[in-house]
């Protein structure tokens, strides 16, 4: 029998605007592939360089070994995440394979669109404090892979009142 893909992703119109957006892309069979500063560096420039053309702020972002968290905000009505994120991972993906002969991302990123009630300062914080959770590091300010191109982000590492959790670890974890 064949495995078949479930599409959860909402309409493409959902992904347009001036919304903010928590993305997580994960490594091809969560291979820790991102590990080493020049590629993390390269692939930094893509997604800066996606983010521009795209009319995007990267408000917080974490590389991992085997993912990369991502807030990001449209800055125009016209701004189209989906083509933003699968801009740079093809971008990405085709750069690495160039280089290595191996395939970088899993099929589809998962994507959040934060509800008015959540606080974004909350879901950057829950960014980079990734490294920490993971034992990668001791403080967040300590990893060389995250950052935000909007803010002085070491300067907003005050936990938030209240922790933000992604939605989908908060469905696993009623089951």
């Amino acid at each position: 029998m064949e495995f078949r893909r479930i599409n959860i992703r909402l309409p493409g119109a959902s992904y347009i605007g001036q919304q903010w957006y928590f993305l997580t892309t994960c490594t091809q069979d969560r291979i820790p592939r991102l590990q080493d500063a020049a590629l993390v560096g390269e692939h930094l420039g893509l997604l800066t360089k996606g983010a521009r053309e795209e009319c995007f702020g990267i408000q917080a972002y974490c590389f991992m070994p085997d993912h990369l968290h991502l807030l990001v905000s449209g800055a125009h009505e016209a701004s189209d995440c989906l083509k933003f994120i699968n801009g740079f991972k093809q971008r990405s993906a085709f750069a690495f394979k160039q280089m290595t002969g191996k395939k970088l991302w899993q099929h589809k990123p998962y994507d959040h669109i934060l509800r008015p009630d959540e606080r974004w300062e909350a879901v950057a914080y829950y960014i980079w404090m990734n490294p920490v959770r993971k034992g990668l590091c001791a403080r967040p300010e300590d990893w060389p892979y995250s950052g935000s191109y909007t803010m002085d982000w070491k300067r907003r590492l005050t936990p938030p009142q209240e922790l933000w959790v992604p939605p989908w670890k908060v469905r696993s974890a009623a089951l």
